[in-house]
């Protein structure tokens, strides 16, 4: 019974979350009903001091890297920065090659620091554009863009800014470059299978004489590409990101060491605040990086964004707090899932899983599918097994930098079911529908899955990290 309380809980979410009713809403009323049937004495005191307890510490972790990465994307999206990257990249890789040049236009971006959902509705017009110049069909748009941005830069490569690959840090003490060659070696696995798939969907409609489709919906208005900045000022930001991450997570351990304390200037007997800089060096990094690629922005291109900055701001700020409380929500509904004793069901199951790295990836990228995030999925997981996951990788001697590798390609693996809300936004944005383009969607989610298996095998049969 206990088992089906939380297994009813997550299904309960789950259909929610499809149905496109608020996380943030639906999340603790989920938590709360599985606490009411367990012990309804207990609902009150796991609200406040689990549920809330939790979700704000999320959010006093990662909002700042929510906020900064939606201001960033907002303004390489104002500033015509974008809208130059993508013209560049399609005349260098050339008009008959869109899928190449629409997954590597996004990748560019994503890995840059711009938000997957700021890359959907950046990249898309172009895509429609490209597509329909070259008779490909629309229904190919959904699983290219989702190639580009939701897979290899997302949570494989090393270095990349995206909240998947962040999160891990705070568990296991590492930085965002954790494991570089395992992630190098899973994103060109991505990238190569992902391509060839894409391009064999392509072949096999262009022989069935398919082509870009009538009567669609959301068409974009044909891209002008005038009054462009020059494609190596707009990259400039986004380099800056990459190069300042790097200077920033080698640079901050050397400056404050382990640990910084200080007095907080108040009266009275204050006691030292102090900070574990090992736990944040890696979100600090992140942070600093997104603000010089800011501040970038703002001194190249003033001029193009000033008239809207605030209201792209306002609406930046509007998005990257939907985003994070989406994802603390479920971070809290974990939390109380994990206190339940029907997910100890859940655990003991999973422990059955003799290897610590595919135990790990299993229950991150399960967690992902049924809630539908890989950021939530991945800090339910962590929250409440990390320090299983650490025990039997010490055990085994395996180094903490491939756990954190391993769980945010997991958490960007069956994360994209149906009801994930990127995949929501990608559709509709797009102006298809699941029967139209999940199919490649999803192809690509289990091209991702499978990514998982290829890096765990590499680390064993190769031993590098």
């Amino acid at each position: 019974m206990a088992f089906l309380i939380v297994l009813a809980a997550l299904c309960f979410l789950m259909f929610a979350a499809y149905r496109g009713y608020s996380v943030i809403l639906f999340a603790p009323i989920a938590a709360l009903g599985a606490v009411l049937l367990t012990d309804p004495s207990l609902v009150a005191p796991m609200f406040t001091g689990l549920f809330m307890d939790k979700m704000v510490g999320f959010l006093k972790l990662y909002f700042p890297v929510f906020m900064l990465g939606a201001v960033f994307g907002k303004l390489i999206e104002l500033s015509g920065f974008s809208k130059s990257i993508v013209a560049a990249t399609i005349g260098l890789v050339g008009r008959s090659r869109a899928v190449l040049s629409i997954v590597l236009v996004c990748a560019l971006l994503t890995y840059g620091g711009v938000s997957l959902f700021v890359v959907v509705f950046a990249v898309y017009p172009f895509a429609a554009e490209l597509f329909r110049q070259s008779d490909i069909p629309k229904r190919l748009i959904p699983g290219t863009i989702a190639l580009g941005a939701f897979t290899f830069t997302m949570d494989s490569l090393p270095g990349t800014p995206q909240i998947q690959n962040i999160i891990p840090t705070s568990f296991f003490g590492t930085n965002t470059w954790a494991a570089p060659w395992l992630g190098t070696i899973g994103g060109v696995f991505i990238l190569i299978v992902g391509l060839g798939y894409l391009d064999w969907r392509r072949r096999k409609a262009a022989a069935a004489g398919e082509g870009y489709g009538d009567n669609l919906l959301n068409e974009p208005e044909p891209f002008e590409a005038a009054r462009l900045p020059h494609p190596l000022l707009a990259l400039l930001p986004l380099v800056l990101v990459g190069a300042c991450n790097k200077l920033f997570t080698d640079l901050i351990p050397r400056v404050y060491g382990e640990t910084q304390s200080f007095l907080p200037g108040v009266v009275g007997d204050a006691k030292p605040v102090v900070q574990e800089v090992s736990k944040v060096a890696a979100i600090w990094a992140v942070e600093g990086a997104l603000l010089v690629g800011i501040v970038c922005v703002l001194v190249f291109a003033w001029r193009a964004v000033t008239g809207r900055l605030a209201a792209g701001s306002q609406a930046a700020v509007g998005g990257a707090l939907l985003a994070s409380m989406n994802t603390a929500s479920e971070y809290g509904f974990g939390a109380v899932i994990a206190a339940l004793p029907g997910f100890k069901l859940v655990a003991d199951a999973l422990h059955t899983i003799p290897n610590p790295l595919v135990n790990e990836a299993v229950t991150v990228t399960a967690l992902a599918g049924i809630t539908g995030s890989a950021s939530g999925g991945m800090s339910i997981a962590l929250g409440a097994m990390a320090d299983t996951f650490i025990a039997n990788a010490n055990a085994a001697g395996i180094p903490m930098e491939v756990l954190h590798r391993i769980a945010a390609m997991a958490s960007g693996g069956m994360d994209t079911l149906p009801h994930n809300g990127a995949v929501i936004t990608l559709l509709a944005v797009t102006g298809l529908t699941h029967r139209q383009a999940y199919k490649d969607i999803f192809a690509i989610t289990l091209i991702k899955t499978l990514a998982v298996l290829v890096v765990i095998a590499a680390y064993y049969f190769l031993g590098v990290v």
